[in-house]
């Protein structure tokens, strides 16, 4: 060979190697027979997070078997209910010992959002399903990680937006596909809410701490992560959702309640083109870094743009729709895009009313929803049959990048671009990037 060759050669073996690596990390993931009971270990259990492992226990009692063998929080004394609620045999402060057991299938995450990615990820190179409670993440950059992990491993994934699994959005789905409303133009949707607490301002339990003893002792260290380093502080252990470190706010906790339905409803799960946001602390002053009043838009390369609206102090919402050319979908009039709903609407636009009447029998068209299997059900069946799920990594990943940009966009106050091809976020449109 000569030195050349021999560089080359070194390369695509490393390459090569590299693959094969990549790959590997399902080797030891058990096979699951048509009667096999699907092992569950459950990390994060705050109030979402035990709610979850109380209903897949119900969905593993029920529909599709299943169990919960491992548990596992950084607060012991979450800890120590989660385990006599579940009966699990194993239960740890680390989650790394659960990600471990080769007699875990299938993990679910309901920790902060800052800690969704690393576990995750770290569970699908163990060869574990993940049922990962929404948002995917907490940024688009660790949503692109996970999603690569999940297409790299081939592992089964759910991302715990439940309302995916509604009925509304596939009729509306069909409704854009059968050209009911014409060309796309916009779709809106809010979440608003009021209390007079402020929205995040969980109960703090004053003895919880790294000195607590008992049950009381909390590891802060572990919770932190990757997170900045901090002297603990249980304002931001218990209400998490009010500091950039671990969460985005309103955009993370309950736009992507909109944006992943949004993106079923759409067909096909899109990137968007550009996303710009706005808002501020009108009225809960204190100490938070987050927004208690946010405001979404966005652009898709399709031709149709997207506004969103939220505020915590204030509880009227804007009527959830998308608006084509020719006709305009109403889905949710009050505005609460989680929860099931008997019937969407379809109204013809006054320049097309004719052609409309002709074709559905009336100006305005009421499709009837019908039950679908619910959010854990979907998830525990596809751990066996291998199929796609409800909310898959890619159309999460997708919805994830307009909720990150969002963020990224209020805490720079620019506007921002997302390259499709490149698969990064940036000042600059596409168009301007490919003439510097």
């Amino acid at each position: 060979m000569s030195k050349t060759t021999r560089r080359e050669f070194v390369k695509t073996g490393a390459k090569a190697a590299a693959a094969a690596a990549a790959f590997r990390y399902n080797v030891h993931a058990k096979i699951l027979g048509a009667n096999d009971r699907i092992n569950i270990g459950c990390i994060g259990l705050g109030g979402r997070g035990s709610g979850v492992m109380r209903w897949a226990m119900q969905v593993g009692s029920s529909t599709r078997p299943a169990q919960i063998v491992a548990v596992c929080d950084v607060y012991r004394k979450r800890l120590n209910k989660a385990q006599e609620a579940s009966k699990a045999e194993f239960a740890t402060l680390d989650y790394r010992e659960v990600v471990a057991r080769k007699d875990v299938d299938a993990v679910i995450i309901a920790t902060p959002d800052h800690w969704h990615a690393p576990i995750a990820i770290e569970a699908m190179k163990s060869g574990k399903d993940v049922y990962c409670e929404k948002p995917m993440t907490r940024t688009v950059e660790e949503a692109k990680k996970f999603y690569e992990a999940a297409k790299a491993t081939n592992r089964v994934v759910q991302i715990g937006s439940q309302t995916t699994s509604s009925d509304q959005w596939w009729k509306a789905r069909k409704a854009i596909e059968d050209g009911m409303i014409g060309q796309l133009l916009m779709s809106q949707g809010s979440y608003h809410r009021n209390s007079i607490e402020g929205e995040w301002n969980y109960t703090i339990e004053p003895n919880a701490g790294p000195q607590g003893k008992g049950e009381d002792f909390l590891d802060w260290k572990m919770w932190l992560g990757n997170a900045p380093s901090r002297p603990f502080s249980a304002e931001r252990f218990f209400r998490f959702r009010k500091y950039w470190d671990y969460s985005g706010g309103i955009a993370t906790d309950l736009f992507y309640h909109v944006v992943a339905p949004l993106n079923l409803c759409w067909g096909e799960a899109q990137f968007p083109h550009k996303v710009m946001a706005s808002g501020g602390t009108y009225v809960f002053k204190d100490g938070r870094e987050v927004p208690d009043t946010f405001h979404l838009i966005a652009e898709f390369p399709k031709g149709h743009s997207l506004v969103l609206s939220s505020s915590m102090a204030n509880s009227q919402h804007i009527p959830g729709l998308i608006r084509g050319h020719e006709g305009t979908i109403m889905m949710v009039p009050q505005g609460a895009f989680e929860g099931r709903v008997d019937h969407i609407t379809v109204t013809a636009e006054r320049i097309a009313r004719k052609k409309f009447v002709e074709k559905w029998g009336s100006e305005e068209v009421k499709l009837m929803t019908e039950k679908r299997e619910d959010h854990m059900e979907n998830f525990l069946r596809c751990v066996k049959t291998r199929e796609k799920t409800v909310l898959d990594p890619l159309t999460a990943y997708k919805a994830m990048t307009t909720i990150g940009m969002s963020v990224q966009s209020y805490r720079e106050g620019r506007v921002l671009y997302f390259n499709e091809a490149t698969q990064r976020v940036t000042d600059k449109p596409v168009e301007l990037q490919a003439r510097s």
